[in-house]
């Protein structure tokens, strides 16, 4: 099992180039939202480990929410950018393999940030200016790119295989229809049409770190649950002081940002989305939504990595990640659907999640203990999510056109291939796939 991991590229922008960059970044665009793959700058193509990746200038439209809501001064971080991928396999080898692949692209890409000169070592840079994910989310930890084309490909293959010997397969058995299927499939790989590749080998100081890290963490939590107990009821008070106090940011975003995020959504059945927002002030807050996403990240690698992100199916990868010494926080996902379905799916069946990851931004939606209200009241919540996203500048997706659940759908089709056997009512289930 090839495991997946993250990179999430960023510097601060050299705003007299903020102009070049964006020229530069619309040049790999056949239209807006919709990369070329085998664009000169950076052709995503030809990384055969990349699920998705995107370059986007994190421009932040809430940084007077902290002056609105309690007076403070505003904060002027420079402005970011950044380069953001989900692989397969390790971030340090898809970086050395970028920076060889796509050096020149990525060098007049990044020569438009703050720092970067023309003799940079350009892994070196990347690895310099990585941001660690505080908690990040794979929606099938082990699921390849390599798998998926080789998994749609055999779907293809036998429902071109049935529709077009309809005779043959009339009035068969499902023991029947399997053989003749399977024959096919192994018939059709033997000849090269198909190619259906064994699993690579899973990395054993991958599996030596998830061990350790499983363990770890309840071992903390039970070391520290004396202190943490007798802090609860002064957690409490402090939360619930807060909740009544901060005030709400949740007005209608403005037409023209709506319409310049619409424009780049819903090309095909996947969609991005990056949401960034600052931190409600004070050292609580803070540690607050640090604990909360530790837990949360836990969660993510052990309990959540076969298809769903607690009860929501549609989320291929997401991570959560802290800037600016942890006083904002970028959310950035690809999912499936428009975004009001992927809201509503989150309201509806994880509201409180919503709430904990995000109520300790500025203006969120008035919660009670936490995870009551918040993101229930739904217009508020949508208006507060829209207000924080940014628009994507360019945005690769390797297997466009296929949802979560097309890819759950072809590898339970590929594992009924590779089996040995199966029982009448698992054979009826699996034929029900095509």
């Amino acid at each position: 099992m090839m495991p997946q991991s993250n990179l999430f590229v960023a510097a601060p922008l050299n705003v007299e180039r903020e102009a070049e960059l964006r020229n530069l970044l619309a040049s790999m665009n056949v239209v807006p939202g919709h990369v070329d793959p085998a664009n000169s700058l950076f052709p995503f193509a030809h990384f055969d480990r990349l699920h998705f990746a995107r370059f986007l200038i994190l421009q932040d439209q809430t940084l007077n929410d902290i002056h609105s809501a309690y007076g403070l001064p505003r904060q002027n971080y420079p402005l970011l950018f950044a380069f953001i991928a989900d692989v397969d396999g390790g971030a340090d080898d898809f970086r050395k393999e970028v920076a060889a692949r796509a050096n020149s692209g990525l060098r007049r890409i990044f020569s438009c940030c703050e720092g970067f000169m023309p003799d940079s070592d350009l892994e070196r840079w990347m690895k310099d200016h990585e941001q660690p994910p505080a908690a990040a989310y794979v929606n099938w930890v082990g699921r390849s790119v390599q798998q998926i084309h080789e998994d749609d490909s055999l779907r293809l293959a036998l429902e071109s295989y049935l529709q077009n010997n309809e005779t043959l397969f009339a009035g068969k058995s499902p023991q029947e229809t399997y053989k003749l299927l399977r024959d096919f499939a192994r018939a059709e790989n033997l000849a090269g049409r198909l190619k259906l590749t064994d699993d690579e080998p899973t990395p054993i100081l991958w599996w030596l770190r998830k061990v350790i890290h499983f363990f770890a963490v309840p071992l903390l939590l039970l070391a520290l649950s004396p202190v943490l107990l007798l802090y609860l009821p002064i957690f409490i008070y402090q939360l619930r002081t807060r909740e009544k106090r901060d005030p709400e940011i949740a007005p209608r975003p403005e037409a023209s940002h709506e319409a310049e995020l619409a424009q780049l959504e819903d090309i095909c059945v996947t969609n991005q989305f990056s949401a960034m927002g600052s931190i409600k002030p004070g050292v609580f807050r803070r540690l607050t939504l640090i604990f909360l996403l530790w837990l949360v990240n836990y969660a993510a690698r052990h309990f959540f990595v076969r298809g769903h992100l607690a009860r929501v199916p549609t989320i291929h990868f997401a991570r959560w990640v802290f800037l600016n010494d942890k006083r904002r926080m970028i959310f950035a996902s690809n999912y499936d659907g428009s975004l009001d379905s992927y809201m509503d799916d989150f309201i509806n069946k994880v509201g409180w999640g919503l709430n904990l990851a995000f109520s300790n931004g500025i203006g969120y939606p008035t919660t009670n203990w936490l995870v009551l209200d918040g993101s229930k009241d739904e217009q508020k919540f949508k208006y507060f999510l829209r207000r924080h996203q940014m628009p994507t500048q360019v945005w690769y997706d390797a297997h466009p056109g296929l949802s979560a659940f097309d890819l759950k759908r072809n590898m339970m089709i590929r594992w009924g291939i590779d089996r040995s056997g199966m029982s009448d009512a698992e054979l009826q289930e699996w034929i029900a796939l095509f």
